[in-house]
């Protein structure tokens, strides 16, 4: 395996953040990766919209093949994606795709041959182990040994022993990171105006969480503007007045939506919370920009973070009430500066590149032993 890796990506999108989370960890890894020298294509479906509410055109740090998917079986458009990855020296298959996922996970194991690995790059790691762990008879369960390799998005030791419960070969965490070429401080933007602002779509294990660390704050200072952006809320969610909601935000916004509030939240889904160790994208973008970020408190927070220096940490709806009620602009400015400090230093993808790229030189040198 040379230096310069091809490597063949099929995740949900890499041009589209629409209702597509992963695509900030996915543009900041893959485009690190090109700069220490890897090509990658990334094949993406057709699919929920996502290509009709584009914020980037193709970039020159990787080939995007769209494909037109057929919801039960392999399109023509994903066999000649498979036939074309076929050639590269890394396959991944990253989960939550939103369509063929079973029969991805499946075909891409087809395409092993002598020199290259197949890699399962799981960027929602807690919930999939919980799904598996459910149903003895999930297909994905027997597919797990086969893989050459594990990433996963966060999740520390507890993800990396359940995984290698299942028969994983190595299962290594990817964590989440700052691009600090497209997040960083802007001025102030009076649409996003607000003591705390919180971004995320509304999802189901994401929901009640949201309604106690975000709305109960906000019900414990009506006099105060709490700003809700995402996909998925609407009047009928059961937001207090002094709530705003402002739709999907694009990701060209987003550092004007970290640096305009007082505060920034960022509030965990059910399945990571319970984990641990799962720092999520947000975290790095708002820290990036300087925010003063408030976060739903989770093991692992100080190995990104330092508790009062650099994040604030709560418990429930009313410790974030304290915390924003006493919080002023000085003291908000400090601890995102001090969070800024810390990414740039530790937490870059180009840090995250090069253990991707450990990974694989190991994994490769391993299976050659093997093979010999």
């Amino acid at each position: 395996m040379g230096h310069q890796l091809r490597i063949a990506f099929f995740g949900s999108s890499l041009v589209s953040a629409y209702w597509n989370g992963a695509a900030t960890y996915y543009r900041g890894l893959i485009r690190a990766l090109h700069g220490r020298g890897h090509r990658v294509t990334f094949y993406e479906p057709d699919a929920f919209e996502r290509q009709a509410h584009r914020d980037m055109e193709d970039p020159p740090w990787a080939r995007v093949q769209v494909y037109v998917p057929h919801p039960e079986t392999i399109s023509s458009g994903l066999a000649a994606a498979l036939e074309s990855a076929r050639h590269a020296d890394i396959i991944v298959k990253a989960s939550g795709v939103g369509i063929n996922d079973e029969l991805l996970e499946r075909e891409v194991l087809s395409l092993r041959r002598p020199g290259n690995l197949v890699v399962f790059w799981d960027v929602d790691a807690p919930a999939t182990l919980e799904r598996i762990g459910r149903n003895p008879l999930d297909p994905f369960r027997a597919l797990i040994p086969r893989y050459d390799l594990v990433f996963t998005y966060g999740g520390g030791k507890p993800v990396v022993d359940e995984y290698c419960s299942h028969g994983a070969r190595a299962c290594v965490p990817i964590y989440n990171a700052l691009d600090s070429l497209t997040h960083y401080p802007v001025p102030r933007n009076p649409r996003f105006e607000s003591l705390l602002g919180f971004l995320g779509n509304r999802l189901p294990d994401r929901e009640a969480r949201v309604r106690e660390f975000f709305f109960t704050p906000a019900r414990a200072l009506p006099r105060h503007t709490f700003l809700l952006g995402g996909n998925g809320w609407d009047e009928t969610a059961g937001a207090p007045a002094n709530v705003r909601m402002v739709g999907h935000i694009y990701s060209n916004e987003h550092n004007a939506f970290n640096c305009t509030p007082r505060a920034v939240i960022n509030i965990n889904r059910d399945s990571m919370a319970r984990t641990g160790f799962s720092p999520p994208t947000r975290i790095f973008e708002a820290a990036g920009a300087a925010a003063c970020l408030i976060v739903d408190a989770w093991e692992g927070i100080e190995m990104f973070l330092e508790p009062g220096k650099e994040v604030l940490i709560a418990r429930n709806g009313a410790e974030v009430a304290a915390q924003v009620a006493a919080l002023d602009p000085e003291r908000a400015a400090r601890i995102g500066g001090a969070a800024m400090g810390r990414v740039l230093a530790q937490h870059t993808y180009e840090h995250r590149a090069k253990e991707v790229e450990a990974a694989l030189v190991g994994t490769a040198a391993g299976a050659r032993e093997v093979a010999a």
